[in-house]
């Protein structure tokens, strides 16, 4: 006997499917619960989807996401706006507020550097940065693209283009996780916290 389906919620359970990390079981999880809201509160949920999708753009200087021109990084009056971080992904700047040290201003990429996934320079965020840098003001621009081949990569990319317009180019330290042990880290870890060891 072939399974029972009932077509909408097998469609809903494909489209729950489809969010990154999300697999089938997650997926007809999120969907029976979904199904089990309140009319009042399936309603919420989808207009809180549609009105993020409609009002939430990149912000005009550093991409971020915003709902308005600038995002409060970009608007603040506070923030040291001659040092960049450049990242990867809006998660990466929500990662880096969280330590509450960095007081200085963002760039996203939106992506990295991956030809295999069909991904080159031009479909990054990468023109927005050499005209801000361009524009003046900024001294530092700190690569803090993931420590994988394709960060590292895009890191280098970045800076060549970044070199002759004058400004410093830092690379995020890698290395050993505080409450890491020495004996299970690999030898790329290793490395890098040596690379990237300072004076105390």
């Amino acid at each position: 006997m072939a399974g029972y389906t009932v077509a909408p919620l097998a469609r809903l359970i494909d489209e729950f499917e489809r969010l990154p990390g999300i697999g089938h079981k997650s997926a007809q999880r999120l969907a029976y619960h979904v199904l089990g809201l309140s009319e009042a509160e399936a309603q919420s949920f989808a207009d809180a989807i549609l009105d993020a999708r409609k009002k939430i753009h990149y912000c005009k200087i550093c991409c971020n996401l915003t709902d308005q021109e600038l995002c409060s990084v970009c608007r603040s009056e506070t923030r040291d706006k001659s040092v960049v971080c450049v990242v990867e992904d809006p998660r990466d700047v929500a990662a880096l507020e969280r330590t509450q040290e960095f007081n200085a201003s963002y760039h996203v990429l939106h992506g990295v550097i991956s030809p295999l996934n069909g991904v080159g320079p031009e479909q990054l965020c990468i023109k927005e940065l050499l005209a801000r840098v361009n524009a003046g003001g900024v001294e530092e621009v700190i690569m803090a693209t993931n420590p994988t081949v394709e960060g590292e990569a895009t890191a280098m990319y970045i800076s060549r283009l970044l070199k002759p317009l004058g400004v410093r180019v830092t690379r995020l330290a890698y290395g050993i996780p505080v409450g890491g042990d020495l004996e299970y880290a690999d030898e790329v870890t290793l490395s890098k916290a040596l690379e990237g060891r300072s004076e105390i």
